[in-house]
């Protein structure tokens, strides 16, 4: 039912084809945790722009596989992201209704109701707040 297209002034971005009810766990994403020495190399390349802050103090990495790394970011989501930090999960869950060929979004900086600018400076990059 998710499909990735092509979303003016995006870049890519999560649709899906059949109507989401709200509280329905959209997606289960598996990550790839990379440990506090590798993220100053990765805030230098492409992946820059894809991972999540993970772990305890949020000093590791995690680049979420499956959809769950391309979701467009919105101060009006209709999805929240929440790490399963002991699965080494994240999901997608949504918090609206979702219609069939809607891109699916979710806050960057953790909470839906966020307005916090994003990456506020150098080093700062997908510093999120976690949900529990």
């Amino acid at each position: 039912m998710l499909y990735i297209s092509s979303i003016i002034g995006k870049g890519r971005g999560v649709l899906t084809s059949k109507k989401i009810e709200r509280d329905t766990v959209i997606e289960r994403c598996p990550i790839i945790i990379l440990p506090p020495d590798d993220v100053a190399n990765l805030r230098k390349t492409e992946l820059n722009n894809y991972y999540f802050c993970w772990g305890s103090k949020q000093e590791s990495a995690a680049i979420a596989l499956g959809m769950g790394s391309i979701y467009n970011h919105s101060y009006t989501p209709n999805a929240l992201y929440r790490p399963c930090q002991d699965e080494q999960v994240l999901e997608i869950v949504a918090i609206k209704k979702i219609l069939p060929n809607d891109e699916i979004t979710i806050n960057y900086n953790g909470s839906p109701n966020d307005q916090s600018p994003l990456w506020q400076g150098e080093g700062e990059e997908n510093q999120i707040e976690w949900q529990k």
